[in-house]
């Protein structure tokens, strides 16, 4: 079974992300699921968003750095949205990632924005809503896909819908018909790596 690290996002480590972090637990994989926030959660994206541009924001990348460091090498790096930032960086940039499952976010692997190439037999799958303002309408969409276009390994899913954070069954833009065939293809590509 697959020992992944799952990325909370914006609004924080919800009960909508623990559950999913429970139902891939359920499948039989082992899933550390940080606390970026120290136990903070937010009503809305636009809070969540305040919250990491303050003065005084958590360092999000070396608590993500923190979180993994007694984890073992061999991990499946996944995130929801913001928490993308950074499974894809520790999988594109810490040794022995078996995998990465990228949700509704995605970082394009060329430019100036990339953290360099993907790396060499590493699985990733890109998940998102056709016509959600931040995936689709913000470039995470081509990102994806011109990652699907350069690792053979890449696989883009898209589902029908407007809706951020569709998976995290504690917000009002949870979409359970696409969270339940997410969570199947989440599986399996767990099984496949694991």
């Amino acid at each position: 079974m697959a020992d992944v690290v799952l990325f909370h996002h914006i609004q924080g480590l919800t009960p909508g992300v623990v559950a999913l972090a429970d139902a891939l637990r359920a499948a039989g994989h082992t899933i550390h699921a940080p606390d970026l926030y120290g136990g903070r959660t937010f009503g809305s994206i636009e809070e969540g968003a305040a919250f990491c541009r303050a003065d005084d924001a958590p360092d999000l990348d070396a608590l993500a750095d923190a979180a993994v460091a007694e984890l073992p090498e061999a991990l499946v790096y996944a995130g929801i949205s913001s928490g993308v930032m950074q499974a894809q960086r520790l999988a594109q940039t810490r040794p022995g990632a078996r995998g990465a499952l990228l949700l509704e976010a995605c970082v394009p692997v060329t430019g100036e924005w990339a953290f360099g190439a993907w790396p060499a037999g590493v699985p990733v799958q890109v998940h998102g809503m056709d016509g959600d303002e931040f995936f689709a309408g913000e470039g995470d969409i081509d990102a994806a896909r011109e990652l699907v276009s350069l690792v053979p390994d890449a696989e883009l899913f898209t589902y029908p819908g407007d809706r951020h954070l569709f998976e995290d069954s504690s917000l009002p833009q949870f979409d359970p018909e696409a969270t339940t065939l997410l969570t199947t293809r989440l599986v399996a590509f767990l099984d496949g790596v694991g």
